[in-house]
C-alpha cells in the first residue's frame, strides 16, 4: 500500500505539472502545433532517462523514490517517457525485431484506437 501511496503522488505532481507547463507554452506559442505536449514528452523523456541512468549508475535511490520519480512523476507526466525507455531497452539489448514491432505497432495502433474511439461516440 505505502508504494501505490508513493506512485500515486507522484503521478499527482507529474500530472499538474504536465498541465502547467502545457499551458504556460501554449500561451508563448498559440499556434495550431501542440508545442505545449511536444515539449512535455521530450521533457518526460530526457527526465526518466537521466532518473533511470543516475540510479543504475549510483544506485542512491531506494525502491520507494525510483518508483515515485519514474512509474509516478514521470508517468503522471507523460506515459511517452515510459514508452520511450522501453523502446530504448529493446534497443540495448539488440531485440530490433521487437523495437520495430513496439513502435510501429504502438504509433499506428494508438492513433487508430483514438479514429476507432472518436467514430464510436459519434455513431452513438
Amino acid at each position: 500500500m505505502r508504494l501505490l501511496l508513493f506512485i500515486g503522488l507522484g503521478g499527482f505532481i507529474g500530472t499538474i505539472s504536465r498541465y502547467l507547463l502545457q499551458q504556460v507554452i501554449s500561451k508563448m506559442l498559440p499556434v495550431i502545433f501542440p508545442f505545449g505536449t511536444l515539449a512535455v514528452n521530450i521533457a518526460g523523456c530526457l527526465l526518466i532517462g537521466i532518473l533511470y541512468a543516475f540510479s543504475d549508475r549510483w544506485n542512491v535511490l531506494t525502491p520507494e523514490w525510483r518508483l515515485f520519480l519514474t512509474t509516478g512523476f514521470c508517468g503522471g507526466f507523460t506515459t511517452f517517457s515510459t514508452f520511450s525507455y522501453e523502446a530504448f531497452n529493446l534497443i540495448r539489448e539488440d531485440q530490433y525485431l521487437y523495437f520495430s514491432l513496439y513502435t510501429g505497432i504502438s504509433v499506428v495502433a494508438c492513433i487508430g484506437a483514438t479514429f476507432l474511439g472518436i467514430f464510436l461516440i459519434r455513431a452513438l
